[in-house]
């Protein structure tokens, strides 16, 4: 968990690099952070024997961050909507819904073991190119 911060740090750096706005570096290193701690407890369990694995990566287009866990996986799509009235005071969902909500695409692929998350945040155009 002491690497959490590191991880946030360093995609809010990539952001602003990018030419990103406060707001969007912001809302970047937020997901960052969440996938990153998603993959130390829940995928990895905190078991210390296990590593997390990150890639950032600025293509021009697109800013791409993929973290992967050594952990058993998991579907995505099995998670509670934490937005039904029946599950607003569980935790359980929130930390995806709040990535979804917050980059441009987000994608799981199922490892042996574990589950890789790619996120993507989209760039704008510079202005005045067609």
């Amino acid at each position: 968990m002491e690497s959490v911060g590191v991880i946030e740090a360093a995609a809010e750096k990539l952001a602003a690099e990018a030419g990103l706005d406060e707001d969007q570096q912001s809302h970047i290193a937020m997901a960052v952070r969440e996938a990153a701690i998603n993959a130390v407890l829940h995928g990895n369990e905190y078991d210390p024997a296990r590593s997390i694995h990150l890639t950032f990566e600025n293509t021009g287009t697109d800013l791409i961050f993929t973290i992967a866990d050594q952990g058993r996986g998991f579907d995505p799509d099995s998670l509670p909507d934490p937005l039904a009235p029946e599950n607003l005071l569980r935790g359980a969902g929130r930390g995806i819904f709040l990535i979804r909500s917050l980059m441009d695409e987000v994608h799981f692929r199922q490892l042996h073991p574990g589950t890789e998350l790619t996120l993507v945040k989209h760039l704008a155009p510079a202005s005045g190119k067609t």
